[in-house]
C-alpha cells in the first residue's frame, strides 16, 4: 500500500475539540428571546388596534351571520370595509370589540377597488392609522384582524408573500398592486385590516383562494386611502372614461415592423359613443390604440390601469394607428 501524502493546510481536531470549536463558532442566539420579541410585537399591535376593528352585518340579520369586517379610520366614525361586504346596501350594523352595535351608513362604494366607506352613528371612537403600502417588503411580518366565520376579534399572523399581484374587482376591472400574504384568513375577514408590526394598516383583506392554504390577498392601503379621499372630497371615485367600446386585435408582423411597434396586440375601437370623450377628440371606429402617454397598451386592462394612473389634472396623449399611420390625439386635463 502506498503512503498517502498529507494534505497541506488542514488541521485535524479530536472529537471533543471539534465539538468545542463548532460550538464556539456559532452565533449566540437566544431563541426564547426572539420568540418573546415576536410575540410581544403581535400583542402590542393587537392591544393597540383591536378597539378600532369592527364586525359588519346587514340590518336585521342575526348576530352570528356577520358578513364581514372593517376598521375605524377616524374618531368621528368613518370606517373602511370591502365593497362586496356592503353588497349594495345603504345601511348596515357595525359591532365594536366591546360588543356595542351601532348603525352604519354607506358613504361610498367602489366595486372597482373593492373598497367601501362607512360612517358609524357614534363619536369619540378609537381608530387605526393608515400606513404606506409602497414600503412593504416580501417576508415582512403582517397581522390580519377581523371576524372570520362570525368569530369576532380573531387575530392571525404571517408574512408578505408577494407584491404587485393583480385581481379583478366586482366590475371586472383589475385591482393593481394587490398584496399577497400568508396570514390565515377566512370568509368574514373581508374588509378587516392587514397590519405591520407597528400597528399601521398596510392593506384591506379582500379575498382568499378556495381550497388553498396560506394564500390571502389585501387591497393596498395606498389604494384604500385614495378611494377614501375621493369619497370625502367628491362623493364618488372620479375616473376618466373614454366613451368607447373596444376589443383586442392581433397586429400582423409586417405591420409591426413598418410602424415600429413593440407589441403584436393592440386595442381596436369598435364603437365611439356619442357625446363622450373619444368622440370629442376625434377617435374613430377601427382605430387601434397602442399607447397612452408613451405607455404601451396591449389590452383593455391596460387602458383601465393607465386612466387610473394619471391624475385628472394631467393631459393624456393617445397614440393610435389609423390607415397604416400613427396618429396622436390629446385628452385635455380636467379642471
Amino acid at each position: 500500500m502506498q503512503n498517502s501524502q498529507p494534505v497541506r493546510g488542514l488541521t485535524f481536531l479530536s472529537g471533543g475539540e471539534a465539538a468545542d470549536k463548532a460550538q464556539a463558532s456559532k452565533p449566540h442566539v437566544d431563541d426564547t428571546h426572539l420568540l418573546d420579541a415576536y410575540s410581544q410585537a403581535v400583542v402590542n399591535v393587537v392591544e393597540a388596534v383591536s378597539p378600532a376593528v369592527i364586525s359588519v352585518t346587514g340590518r336585521g340579520e342575526e348576530r352570528a351571520q356577520g358578513s364581514g369586517s372593517g376598521f375605524l379610520l377616524t374618531p368621528d366614525g368613518y370606517a373602511v370595509t370591502n365593497s362586496h361586504v356592503v353588497g349594495g346596501r345603504r345601511r348596515l350594523l357595525a359591532e365594536t370589540s366591546d360588543g356595542d352595535r351601532v348603525d352604519a351608513e354607506v358613504i361610498g362604494n367602489d366595486p372597482a377597488t373593492d373598497i367601501a366607506l362607512l360612517r358609524l352613528a357614534s363619536r369619540d371612537l378609537p381608530y387605526a392609522e393608515l400606513g404606506n403600502s409602497s414600503g412593504l417588503r416580501v417576508g415582512q411580518l403582517v397581522i390580519a384582524m377581523g371576524s372570520p366565520l362570525g368569530l369576532q376579534s380573531t387575530v392571525s399572523t404571517g408574512v408578505v408573500s408577494a407584491l404587485g399581484r393583480s385581481m379583478r374587482g366586482q366590475d371586472g376591472r383589475l385591482i393593481e398592486n394587490v398584496v399577497q400574504h400568508a396570514a390565515p384568513i377566512n370568509p368574514g375577514n373581508s374588509g378587516g385590516p392587514l397590519l405591520d408590526s407597528r400597528g399601521r394598516v398596510v392593506g384591506v383583506n379582500t379575498a382568499i383562494i378556495a381550497f388553498a392554504q396560506g394564500i390571502g390577498f389585501a387591497v393596498p392601503s395606498n389604494t384604500a386611502e385614495w378611494v377614501v379621499r375621493e369619497f370625502l372630497s367628491h362623493g364618488r371615485v372620479r375616473r376618466r372614461q373614454l366613451g368607447l367600446s373596444a376589443t383586442l386585435r392581433r397586429i400582423p408582423s409586417g405591420q409591426m415592423r413598418a410602424l415600429d411597434l413593440f407589441s403584436d396586440q393592440a386595442v381596436e375601437v369598435v364603437e365611439v359613443l356619442s357625446g363622450g370623450v373619444a368622440s370629442a377628440i376625434g377617435i374613430r371606429s377601427g382605430d387601434l390604440l397602442i399607447a397612452i402617454n408613451d405607455r404601451l397598451v396591449s389590452s383593455v386592462d391596460d387602458i383601465h390601469r393607465l386612466l387610473t394612473l394619471f391624475p385628472l389634472n394631467v393631459p393624456l396623449e393617445l397614440t393610435l394607428v389609423r390607415d397604416e399611420e400613427r396618429v396622436e390625439v390629446t385628452i385635455p386635463a380636467a379642471g
